[in-house]
């Protein structure tokens, strides 16, 4: 027997849950031409609803075109399936790097889907709601899972886990603490940054006694940056500090910075300029996420791929596969460093 999507304490209209439920189920290939819908006392006493209630939902799916009646048999799916994916995607916000990511998805995806974008702003409590709102409504629900670093970590995977896994993709950061397996394409942060500095290790970052990692705590980013950059430093015996800003840095030779916001990128090249020291050799910077600004000021960078990741979630997706993918991430080389 069909299962309505139905919440009784949702605001919306029992007679309108009614209609979206059958449209989207209709959309999502799970109610295909042809089948046959409860009758309206069926539907009527299966959810404790009024009769005409009942009808003037199949009413409007008649009207509609969705479904059809036949006397003496009852209401039927006339509606053939959805020929686009519905996706809902879920960003923790609108930054440039967010967008290249996003319009990466849309163009793998082509004519095949339609997105819709909502915004969680690191929030638990808005993301809930973007949740509770949508789930059931579409097919695949891409989730960048970023929340500020108080945030309740059981909160967020009772939501997550809320989200049948087979229409579950994540986006830049892996949950393994999830019921189940999903799809995911993700950057290993700790091990992403140890990474892309081992590969200067032997050469550029040679003639750097010190490092720093400029890293605010105010600004909701993993803490894994910092156990990956101390893990480098620790292995290739280097002195470090890792700090808020860049504010009050006194700036001395043998040290290479690495910093992750661009307000502080732009300090730390102040600073320099206003010294002796000549950058790329007794003073080195690297930044987080390529640019293309970065590119021509020779900023030498650590980056994940965003087109990549984009154009790899969408890709898998459209072959229903449920991997999980470390997405690339690697120095780019420049006279910074």
């Amino acid at each position: 027997m069909y299962q309505l999507q139905f919440k009784p304490a949702d605001k919306t209209p029992k007679y309108k849950q009614i209609v979206q439920s059958v449209i989207t189920d209709i959309e999502r290939g799970m109610l295909r031409k042809g089948d046959q819908l409860p009758s309206i006392s069926e539907m009527s006493e299966e959810y404790y609803l009024a009769r005409d209630t009942v009808e003037k939902a199949y009413r409007e799916l008649r009207e509609r075109g969705f479904i059809t009646s036949v006397q003496g048999k009852g209401y039927y799916v006339q509606s053939k399936e959805a020929t686009k994916i519905k996706i809902l995607m879920v960003l923790n916000k609108l930054s440039s790097y967010k967008k290249i990511i996003y319009y990466a998805f849309l163009e793998a995806l082509g004519d095949q889907a339609t997105v819709d974008l909502h915004i969680h702003h690191y929030n638990t409590s808005l993301f809930q709601e973007i949740m509770e709102k949508n789930l059931g409504k579409y097919n695949y629900y891409v989730i960048m899972p970023h929340f500020t670093q108080d945030t309740d970590d059981a909160a967020c995977l009772k939501i997550l886990n809320s989200i049948p896994p087979d229409e579950l993709v994540l986006l830049d950061k892996d949950i393994p603490a999830l019921k189940h397996k999903c799809l995911a394409v993700f950057q290993d942060f700790d091990k992403d940054i140890s990474g892309a500095l081992e590969e200067a290790a032997d050469d550029l970052l040679l003639k750097y006694q010190r490092m720093v990692l400029i890293l605010p705590s105010d600004g909701n980013y993993p803490a894994e940056i910092a156990w990956g950059f101390r893990t480098f430093c620790i292995n290739h015996q280097k002195d470090y500090a890792v700090k808020e800003n860049a504010m009050n840095e006194i700036i001395e030779p043998g040290t290479a910075y690495v910093v992750v916001r661009e307000t502080d990128l732009v300090e730390l090249v102040k600073k320099v300029r206003q010294t002796s020291y000549l950058l790329g050799r007794e003073i080195g910077i690297i930044s987080f996420n390529e640019t293309p600004l970065k590119e021509l000021l020779g900023m030498t960078v650590i980056t994940t791929d965003f087109v990549s990741m984009g154009r790899t979630a969408a890709q898998l997706l459209l072959d229903k596969q449920h991997e999980k993918v470390r997405n690339p991430f690697y120095m780019i080389r420049r006279g910074s460093l």
